[in-house]
Protein backbone atom coordinates (compact mmCIF):
# COMPACT_ATOMS: atom_id res chain seq x y z
CA UNK A 1 0.00 0.00 0.00
CA UNK A 2 1.24 3.82 -1.05
CA UNK A 3 2.13 5.47 2.19
CA UNK A 4 -0.55 7.56 3.98
CA UNK A 5 -0.09 11.39 3.27
CA UNK A 6 -1.51 14.41 4.87
CA UNK A 7 -3.05 15.21 1.57
CA UNK A 8 -5.12 11.71 2.20
CA UNK A 9 -5.77 12.95 5.36
CA UNK A 10 -7.16 16.07 4.49
CA UNK A 11 -9.44 14.68 1.85
CA UNK A 12 -10.52 12.04 4.47
CA UNK A 13 -11.97 14.55 7.05
CA UNK A 14 -12.42 17.61 4.65
CA UNK A 15 -10.20 20.31 5.31
CA UNK A 16 -6.76 21.87 4.00
CA UNK A 17 -3.55 20.16 3.90
CA UNK A 18 -2.43 22.64 6.24
CA UNK A 19 -4.84 22.09 8.70
CA UNK A 20 -3.71 18.72 9.21
CA UNK A 21 0.15 19.27 9.37
CA UNK A 22 -1.13 21.98 12.57
CA UNK A 23 -3.28 19.85 13.69
CA UNK A 24 -1.20 16.72 13.86
CA UNK A 25 1.41 19.17 15.79
CA UNK A 26 -0.89 20.04 18.24
CA UNK A 27 -0.99 23.83 17.21
CA UNK A 28 -3.34 25.79 19.50
CA UNK A 29 -4.60 27.85 16.24
CA UNK A 30 -6.88 24.55 15.66
CA UNK A 31 -9.83 23.75 17.98
CA UNK A 32 -9.38 20.94 20.37
CA UNK A 33 -12.12 19.09 18.64
CA UNK A 34 -10.74 19.46 15.31
CA UNK A 35 -7.56 18.34 16.37
CA UNK A 36 -8.56 15.07 18.03
CA UNK A 37 -10.91 14.52 14.92
CA UNK A 38 -7.69 14.49 12.57
CA UNK A 39 -5.95 12.88 15.00
CA UNK A 40 -8.46 9.64 15.38
CA UNK A 41 -8.35 9.81 11.24
CA UNK A 42 -4.36 9.39 10.59
CA UNK A 43 -4.47 6.86 13.06
CA UNK A 44 -7.33 4.82 11.61
CA UNK A 45 -5.82 5.63 8.23
CA UNK A 46 -2.54 4.00 9.46
CA UNK A 47 -0.53 7.56 8.91
CA UNK A 48 3.37 7.36 10.01
CA UNK A 49 5.41 10.95 10.23
CA UNK A 50 8.50 10.19 7.81
CA UNK A 51 11.12 11.01 10.29
CA UNK A 52 13.79 12.72 8.20
CA UNK A 53 11.07 15.32 6.95
CA UNK A 54 10.12 16.00 10.17
CA UNK A 55 13.41 16.68 11.02
CA UNK A 56 14.17 18.63 8.45
CA UNK A 57 11.12 20.78 9.33
CA UNK A 58 11.97 21.19 12.71
CA UNK A 59 15.09 22.73 11.94
CA UNK A 60 13.55 24.87 9.58
CA UNK A 61 10.86 26.30 12.42
CA UNK A 62 13.52 26.67 14.49
CA UNK A 63 15.72 29.12 12.39
CA UNK A 64 12.47 31.09 12.51
CA UNK A 65 11.80 33.55 14.76
CA UNK A 66 9.05 32.02 16.99
CA UNK A 67 5.57 33.53 16.42
CA UNK A 68 2.99 34.15 19.49
CA UNK A 69 1.33 30.78 20.47
CA UNK A 70 -0.47 31.33 23.33
CA UNK A 71 -0.05 32.03 26.92
CA UNK A 72 1.07 30.18 29.90
CA UNK A 73 0.57 30.43 33.73
CA UNK A 74 3.67 31.33 35.72
CA UNK A 75 2.73 30.54 39.04
CA UNK A 76 4.81 31.59 42.21
CA UNK A 77 4.37 28.80 45.02
CA UNK A 78 6.23 30.18 47.31
CA UNK A 79 4.76 31.86 50.61
CA UNK A 80 6.14 35.31 49.53
CA UNK A 81 4.30 36.92 46.93
CA UNK A 82 7.31 38.73 45.45
CA UNK A 83 9.73 35.55 45.47
CA UNK A 84 9.85 35.27 41.54
CA UNK A 85 12.45 39.03 41.63
CA UNK A 86 13.72 38.63 45.59
CA UNK A 87 14.44 34.83 46.43
CA UNK A 88 17.99 33.67 46.07
CA UNK A 89 16.88 31.03 43.83
CA UNK A 90 13.69 31.34 42.37
CA UNK A 91 14.53 34.05 39.91
CA UNK A 92 16.65 31.81 37.86
CA UNK A 93 13.81 29.11 37.41
CA UNK A 94 11.47 32.13 36.06
CA UNK A 95 14.56 33.47 34.16
CA UNK A 96 14.98 29.88 32.35
CA UNK A 97 10.51 29.59 31.70
CA UNK A 98 10.49 33.22 30.03
CA UNK A 99 13.57 32.36 27.91
CA UNK A 100 12.76 29.37 26.69
CA UNK A 101 9.02 30.30 26.31
CA UNK A 102 9.93 33.38 23.95
CA UNK A 103 12.07 30.91 21.89
CA UNK A 104 8.81 29.13 21.09
CA UNK A 105 6.42 31.99 20.83
CA UNK A 106 4.64 31.99 24.52
CA UNK A 107 4.14 34.32 26.90
CA UNK A 108 3.47 34.29 30.68
CA UNK A 109 1.26 35.60 33.41
CA UNK A 110 2.21 35.63 36.61
CA UNK A 111 0.27 34.27 39.16
CA UNK A 112 0.21 33.55 43.07
CA UNK A 113 -0.57 30.10 44.31
CA UNK A 114 -1.79 31.32 48.19
CA UNK A 115 -3.82 34.29 46.63
CA UNK A 116 -6.80 34.02 49.40
CA UNK A 117 -9.42 35.64 46.81
CA UNK A 118 -8.63 32.82 44.09
CA UNK A 119 -10.87 29.85 44.50
CA UNK A 120 -10.38 26.67 41.86
CA UNK A 121 -13.10 28.15 39.75
CA UNK A 122 -11.70 31.89 39.74
CA UNK A 123 -8.57 30.27 38.84
CA UNK A 124 -10.08 28.32 36.05
CA UNK A 125 -12.02 31.10 34.99
CA UNK A 126 -9.73 33.42 35.06
CA UNK A 127 -7.05 31.21 33.02
CA UNK A 128 -9.90 30.51 29.92
CA UNK A 129 -10.64 34.08 29.62
CA UNK A 130 -7.14 35.00 29.21
CA UNK A 131 -6.53 32.37 26.91
CA UNK A 132 -3.52 30.45 28.97
CA UNK A 133 -3.11 26.82 27.90
CA UNK A 134 -0.73 25.30 30.54
CA UNK A 135 0.60 26.04 34.07
CA UNK A 136 3.98 26.07 35.62
CA UNK A 137 4.24 25.70 39.08
CA UNK A 138 7.77 27.81 40.12
CA UNK A 139 9.05 27.75 43.83
CA UNK A 140 7.92 24.90 46.04
CA UNK A 141 10.02 25.60 49.08
CA UNK A 142 8.46 24.34 51.80
CA UNK A 143 6.41 21.44 50.96
CA UNK A 144 5.68 19.16 47.62
CA UNK A 145 2.05 18.80 48.45
CA UNK A 146 -0.32 21.79 46.56
CA UNK A 147 -3.49 22.94 47.75
CA UNK A 148 -6.52 20.25 47.94
CA UNK A 149 -8.65 22.89 47.43
CA UNK A 150 -7.33 23.87 44.01
CA UNK A 151 -7.52 20.57 42.22
CA UNK A 152 -9.75 20.82 39.65
CA UNK A 153 -6.98 23.55 37.97
CA UNK A 154 -4.77 20.61 37.85
CA UNK A 155 -7.11 18.30 36.31
CA UNK A 156 -8.13 21.42 34.01
CA UNK A 157 -5.07 22.32 32.41
CA UNK A 158 -1.61 20.79 31.21
CA UNK A 159 0.78 21.32 33.97
CA UNK A 160 4.47 20.90 35.14
CA UNK A 161 5.92 21.25 38.63
CA UNK A 162 10.03 22.98 38.63
CA UNK A 163 12.53 21.93 41.50
CA UNK A 164 10.35 19.19 43.54
CA UNK A 165 8.19 16.14 42.64
CA UNK A 166 4.87 16.93 44.13
CA UNK A 167 2.23 14.49 45.96
CA UNK A 168 -1.19 14.23 45.76
CA UNK A 169 -1.28 15.23 43.41
CA UNK A 170 1.67 14.23 41.85
CA UNK A 171 2.56 15.92 38.65
CA UNK A 172 5.03 15.69 35.77
CA UNK A 173 8.19 18.33 37.00
CA UNK A 174 11.49 18.96 36.20
CA UNK A 175 14.24 19.23 38.44
CA UNK A 176 17.80 18.97 38.93
CA UNK A 177 19.25 15.33 40.00
CA UNK A 178 19.87 15.89 43.56
CA UNK A 179 21.30 12.31 44.05
CA UNK A 180 23.72 12.71 41.44
CA UNK A 181 24.96 16.43 42.39
CA UNK A 182 25.43 15.07 45.82
CA UNK A 183 27.52 11.93 44.87
CA UNK A 184 29.41 14.66 42.44
CA UNK A 185 29.97 16.73 45.50
CA UNK A 186 31.33 13.90 47.59
CA UNK A 187 33.37 12.82 44.84
CA UNK A 188 35.24 15.93 44.23
CA UNK A 189 35.86 15.47 47.66
CA UNK A 190 37.53 13.08 47.56
CA UNK A 191 39.74 13.77 44.35
CA UNK A 192 40.85 16.37 46.59
CA UNK A 193 42.26 14.27 49.73
CA UNK A 194 39.52 14.59 51.79
CA UNK A 195 38.67 11.94 54.63
CA UNK A 196 35.54 12.77 56.23
CA UNK A 197 33.25 14.46 53.88
CA UNK A 198 29.68 15.60 56.24
CA UNK A 199 26.74 16.12 54.95
CA UNK A 200 24.97 19.80 56.72
CA UNK A 201 21.46 19.88 55.20
CA UNK A 202 18.34 20.58 57.25
CA UNK A 203 16.25 17.82 57.74
CA UNK A 204 12.89 19.74 56.33
CA UNK A 205 14.37 20.61 52.42
CA UNK A 206 15.44 16.87 52.90
CA UNK A 207 12.45 15.56 53.06
CA UNK A 208 11.33 18.07 50.42
CA UNK A 209 13.32 16.14 47.75
CA UNK A 210 12.31 12.72 49.26
CA UNK A 211 15.52 12.11 50.91
CA UNK A 212 17.58 12.38 48.11
CA UNK A 213 20.68 14.71 49.43
CA UNK A 214 21.01 11.88 52.69
CA UNK A 215 20.33 8.87 50.43
CA UNK A 216 22.67 9.65 48.56
CA UNK A 217 25.22 10.62 50.87
CA UNK A 218 25.51 7.67 52.90
CA UNK A 219 25.12 5.74 49.60
CA UNK A 220 28.59 7.36 48.66
CA UNK A 221 29.47 6.62 52.05
CA UNK A 222 30.05 3.30 51.60
CA UNK A 223 32.98 3.11 49.61
CA UNK A 224 34.57 4.43 52.95
CA UNK A 225 36.14 3.15 56.17
CA UNK A 226 33.28 2.61 58.86
CA UNK A 227 35.55 5.39 60.60
CA UNK A 228 35.56 7.89 58.12
CA UNK A 229 32.07 7.86 57.86
CA UNK A 230 30.19 10.80 59.28
CA UNK A 231 26.64 11.17 60.21
CA UNK A 232 24.65 13.88 58.97
CA UNK A 233 24.31 17.36 61.08
CA UNK A 234 20.56 18.46 60.08
CA UNK A 235 19.34 20.74 63.18
CA UNK A 236 20.03 23.54 60.81
CA UNK A 237 17.13 26.07 62.34
CA UNK A 238 18.04 25.38 65.60
CA UNK A 239 21.69 26.02 65.12
CA UNK A 240 20.58 29.51 64.25
CA UNK A 241 19.75 29.99 67.56
CA UNK A 242 21.68 27.73 69.91
CA UNK A 243 25.48 27.28 68.07
CA UNK A 244 26.66 24.89 70.90
CA UNK A 245 24.80 22.16 68.38
CA UNK A 246 26.83 22.60 65.61
CA UNK A 247 29.80 22.74 67.51
CA UNK A 248 29.07 19.57 69.92
CA UNK A 249 28.18 17.80 66.42
CA UNK A 250 31.58 19.30 64.80
CA UNK A 251 33.86 17.97 67.26
CA UNK A 252 32.69 14.72 68.15
CA UNK A 253 32.79 13.56 64.76
CA UNK A 254 35.63 16.36 63.05
CA UNK A 255 34.33 16.48 59.36
CA UNK A 256 37.58 17.78 57.29
CA UNK A 257 34.92 19.22 54.64
CA UNK A 258 31.40 19.96 54.81
CA UNK A 259 28.84 19.48 51.82
CA UNK A 260 25.68 22.12 52.19
CA UNK A 261 23.12 23.92 50.99
CA UNK A 262 23.83 26.99 53.69
CA UNK A 263 26.15 30.37 53.99
CA UNK A 264 25.76 30.33 57.43
CA UNK A 265 28.31 27.25 57.88
CA UNK A 266 31.12 29.63 57.34
CA UNK A 267 30.26 32.27 60.29
CA UNK A 268 29.46 29.01 62.57
CA UNK A 269 33.24 27.63 61.70
CA UNK A 270 34.73 31.06 62.10
CA UNK A 271 32.95 31.65 65.32
CA UNK A 272 35.07 27.97 66.53
CA UNK A 273 38.41 29.84 65.02
CA UNK A 274 38.54 27.30 61.60
CA UNK A 275 39.39 29.07 58.43
CA UNK A 276 38.43 28.15 55.56
CA UNK A 277 40.21 25.84 53.44
CA UNK A 278 42.86 26.16 55.65
CA UNK A 279 40.97 24.10 58.56
CA UNK A 280 38.15 22.50 57.00
CA UNK A 281 36.63 22.65 53.44
CA UNK A 282 33.07 24.05 52.53
CA UNK A 283 31.36 22.31 49.04
CA UNK A 284 27.62 24.54 48.07
CA UNK A 285 25.34 22.13 46.95
CA UNK A 286 23.67 24.89 45.08
CA UNK A 287 26.48 27.20 44.16
CA UNK A 288 24.97 30.19 43.59
CA UNK A 289 26.89 33.33 41.63
CA UNK A 290 26.51 36.05 44.62
CA UNK A 291 28.99 33.79 45.78
CA UNK A 292 31.38 32.78 43.22
CA UNK A 293 34.48 32.27 45.36
CA UNK A 294 32.64 28.95 47.18
CA UNK A 295 33.22 25.72 45.30
CA UNK A 296 29.92 23.81 44.61
CA UNK A 297 27.87 22.28 42.22
CA UNK A 298 25.80 24.34 39.98
CA UNK A 299 22.14 23.32 39.57
CA UNK A 300 21.57 25.31 36.83
CA UNK A 301 17.98 26.36 37.99
CA UNK A 302 17.50 28.17 34.61
CA UNK A 303 18.07 24.92 32.55
CA UNK A 304 14.80 23.23 34.71
CA UNK A 305 12.86 26.18 34.49
CA UNK A 306 13.46 25.81 30.15
CA UNK A 307 12.74 22.37 30.53
CA UNK A 308 9.55 23.09 32.33
CA UNK A 309 8.38 25.14 28.98
CA UNK A 310 9.47 22.16 27.08
CA UNK A 311 7.53 19.66 28.79
CA UNK A 312 4.48 22.20 29.38
CA UNK A 313 4.40 22.68 25.88
CA UNK A 314 4.59 19.21 24.55
CA UNK A 315 1.62 18.47 26.63
CA UNK A 316 -0.53 20.79 25.01
CA UNK A 317 1.01 19.86 21.56
CA UNK A 318 -0.16 16.30 22.78
CA UNK A 319 -3.75 17.28 24.36
CA UNK A 320 -2.88 16.06 27.27
CA UNK A 321 -4.60 17.62 30.27
CA UNK A 322 -5.71 16.64 33.73
CA UNK A 323 -3.22 14.93 36.51
CA UNK A 324 -1.26 12.10 34.46
CA UNK A 325 -1.60 8.18 35.68
CA UNK A 326 2.44 7.92 34.98
CA UNK A 327 3.90 11.97 35.92
CA UNK A 328 6.94 12.15 33.60
CA UNK A 329 10.57 13.57 34.92
CA UNK A 330 13.00 15.57 33.89
CA UNK A 331 16.17 15.91 35.51
CA UNK A 332 19.06 18.03 34.60
CA UNK A 333 22.68 17.56 35.95
CA UNK A 334 24.58 19.85 38.43
CA UNK A 335 28.33 20.40 37.08
CA UNK A 336 31.17 21.42 39.49
CA UNK A 337 32.09 25.25 39.62
CA UNK A 338 36.05 25.41 41.12
CA UNK A 339 36.39 28.26 43.67
CA UNK A 340 38.26 28.76 47.04
CA UNK A 341 36.77 27.09 49.79
CA UNK A 342 38.40 23.52 49.02
CA UNK A 343 42.10 22.73 48.27
CA UNK A 344 43.78 19.79 47.82
CA UNK A 345 45.00 17.80 51.02
CA UNK A 346 48.45 17.01 51.51
CA UNK A 347 49.06 13.41 53.54
CA UNK A 348 50.28 16.06 56.38
CA UNK A 349 46.69 17.86 55.96
CA UNK A 350 44.98 14.68 55.96
CA UNK A 351 46.56 12.75 58.54
CA UNK A 352 45.56 15.86 60.85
Amino acid sequence: MPPVTLSVIAAHVGCSKNTVSLALRGDPQIPASTREVIRKAANKLGYRPNAVVSHLMAQLRSSQTARFQAKLALVNAHRDPKAFRTHATIPAYVHGCEQRATKLGYDFDHFWLHDPKLKAESWIRILRTRGIKGIIIVGMMDQNHLPPHLRPVWEAFPCVVTGVRTRDPALSFSCVDHHNLTVCAFEQALALGYQRPALVIDERIDRLVEGRFSGAMLSAQQGLPEKQRVPAFTLIDQARTDRELFSRWFNRHKPDVLLSLYNIVFPWLKERGLHVPKDVGVIQLEWRESHAEVSGMNQHNDTVGEAAVDMVVGQIHRSETGIPLFPRATLIGASWVEGQSVEKQTPKKAAR
